[in-house]
């Protein structure tokens, strides 16, 4: 039962990762695969665009990838992991396919909250985590972190007793908060 749960949420999370990437946008790709430049693009007098004020928010949310490294991703998951992938405000690390089954995944901002919520709502043991920034969240697979307006939630998927992986997650929680 807890399995269909956990597809569920990784179902949800990965649609909200995407419709927040996605974002409808009526450009067309130019030669080369990327979007054709527009007449508004820049603005003439110096001053910024209404694209560039609403991008700010999401450029001032903390790096997902900055907020937990390469060392810490093989830490958590107990094993070597590939390099960053990184899309929008997440990012991911997954061990190889020749290794035990191990992957970190980051997400910065509303996608972080959202997945707290489904947790709740889903009915799953959310506890408390004292000391850590201004609110803080422990679950047997993750933790979700609130400093100011900014939330982080951090999820670690191994084929292990999940108890196992509940002191080495709240250790990365501190970590992660002081780099906030």
């Amino acid at each position: 039962m807890r399995g269909r749960h956990l597809a569920a949420l990784g179902v949800a999370v990965v649609a909200l990762v995407l419709s927040t990437a996605c974002g409808g946008s009526d450009d067309k790709p130019a030669a080369g695969g990327k979007p054709a430049p527009t007449a508004a693009a820049e603005p003439a007098t110096g001053e910024t665009s209404p694209a560039a004020e609403e991008s700010s928010p999401a450029s001032a949310l903390p790096d997902a990838c900055t907020l937990v490294s390469k060392a810490d991703a093989e830490k958590l998951a107990g094993t070597p992991v590939d390099d960053a992938v990184a899309v929008r405000e997440s990012c991911t690390y997954t061990a190889p396919v020749t290794g035990p089954t191990a992957q970190v995944e980051v997400y910065v901002g509303d996608g972080a909250k959202k997945y707290l919520d489904i947790e709740r709502d889903l009915g799953h043991e959310v506890r408390p985590l004292s000391g850590v920034a201004d609110e803080a969240h422990l679950t047997l697979e993750a933790f979700f972190i609130r400093k100011a307006d900014v939330w982080v939630a951090v999820r670690l998927v191994r084929l292990n007793d999940p108890e196992e992986n509940r002191k080495p997650l709240e250790g990365l929680a501190r970590v992660v908060a002081g780099r906030m």
